[in-house]
């Protein structure tokens, strides 16, 4: 027969960790929400390069900076825009190697969860039976 203390100490258990699964929707919502914006500048600056190559040599290329408008080398402005595809794709495959290692572990505490459930139940049948 289970007793009464070990019952509670159990939901407690329960309860921390259904807070941490919680947390880790939490996180893996942020990451999804970061690597939407990320792909949203990376297919931009696909766009911008792909417009820079139709460019000629002496062709004008200016860089907003605040609210003034700078001209640019077109070679400079080029290199600038595949620093930062690189950046942006680097960026996305770390997001997606921590959303991996996320849903990971949100499934990894779904099954502790899931099995503390189930003996939490067994003990209270157990109690309801004697």
């Amino acid at each position: 027969m289970a007793s009464p203390a070990a019952l509670r100490e159990l939901q407690r258990d329960l309860e921390t960790k259904a807070n941490d699964l919680s947390r880790i929707q939490k996180d893996i919502a942020k990451n999804h929400q970061v690597r939407k914006k990320y792909t949203i500048q990376l297919g931009e600056n696909e766009l911008v390069l792909k417009e820079l190559d139709l460019l000629n040599e002496d062709a004008n290329v200016y860089k907003l900076i605040g609210p003034v408008l700078v001209k640019q080398d077109l070679a400079e402005a080029n290199a600038n825009v595949r620093k930062r595809i690189e950046y942006m794709s680097a960026e996305l495959k770390r997001l997606d190697t921590t959303l991996q290692d996320l849903e990971e572990k949100q499934n990894s505490k779904r099954d502790s969860i899931l099995k503390l459930q189930q003996r939490i139940q067994s003990l209270q049948a157990g109690k309801s039976k004697a």
